[in-house]
């Protein structure tokens, strides 16, 4: 009779995202031994975007990039890993090794319950393409509404309003970390005179990705400090402020198109 055998798949998650598992473990050790986004996708079977969908998603949802682009980014993908990245892989190996102890022990015992209640920690995925791993750092509260501000790195911090009932259900105090999370269509790109003029939400970086269809363009943006933030506007609305690969533009958000994770 064959032996039973479980094959424990660990992911690692944030606020219930799913921040890494296998594939992008492979992908990271995959940069490291290549220096370059492109030759780490054809080793791992990826496409091209997906490996950099891949970089921005994890260096967004990490305190510190795990990824840091080279000069010459996006167009030949060069790219090294961090100490943070490096800590990681190591972190996620320790685990899944621990894992496949547990999983080995269930097998030996056949304890089926505790194996089928493994296979529902894989977490779930979120449509959003703007995905934050975020402190609070302040709460305004209003009558109706409560202005959170959530501190996503040293230099970026998002503004959210969201109701007072949602503040408690959510238990949003100072120091709790959450997930912020904006869908790119809400991602407005806007004029030098109009940012001059906002106080909220507005981020500028350096346009690394234009991607553009017959009605829309999906542009990222570099923030630095290894996040990225994705917004899909119109066409005619990027070539009217000029906005190619390489030029800077500044972009921004309603503070009530923002949602807030916890866990």
């Amino acid at each position: 009779m064959a032996e039973d055998k479980i094959d424990a798949y660990l992911v690692l998650r944030s606020g219930g995202r799913v921040l890494v598992g296998r594939d992008r473990i492979r992908l990271l050790e995959a940069v490291a031994e290549h220096g370059s986004i492109s030759k780490a996708a054809k080793a791992t079977g990826i496409s091209y975007k997906t490996a950099w969908e891949a970089v921005d998603a994890i260096n967004n949802l990490l305190p510190t990039p795990a990824f840091v682009t080279r000069t010459s980014g996006r167009v030949g993908g060069a790219a090294e890993i961090t100490d943070e990245g490096r800590r990681l892989i190591s972190v996620f190996h320790r685990l899944e090794d621990q894992l496949t102890k547990i999983s080995s022990l269930i097998a030996e015992e056949g304890l089926e319950d505790i194996g089928d209640a493994l296979m529902w920690g894989t977490g779930f995925k979120i449509s959003a393409r703007n995905i934050f791993h975020a402190e609070v750092v302040n709460i305004r509260r209003w009558p109706v509404d409560v202005e959170v501000i959530l501190k996503v790195s040293d230099d970026h911090a998002i503004h959210a309003i969201i109701t007072n009932a949602a503040t408690e259900q959510l238990g949003l105090v100072p120091g709790r970390k959450a997930l912020a999370i904006v869908k790119a269509p809400f991602v407005r790109l806007v004029s030098p005179d109009d940012a001059a003029k906002l106080r909220r939400n507005l981020f500028r970086g350096s346009v690394i990705q234009r991607i553009d269809a017959e009605v829309h363009s999906e542009v990222h943006l570099d923030l630095g400090n290894g996040k990225t933030l994705v917004a899909v506007v119109q066409r005619h609305q990027i070539e009217d402020l000029g906005i190619v690969e390489g030029s800077e533009a500044a972009a921004t958000f309603d503070p009530d198109h923002v949602i807030i994770a916890v866990d």
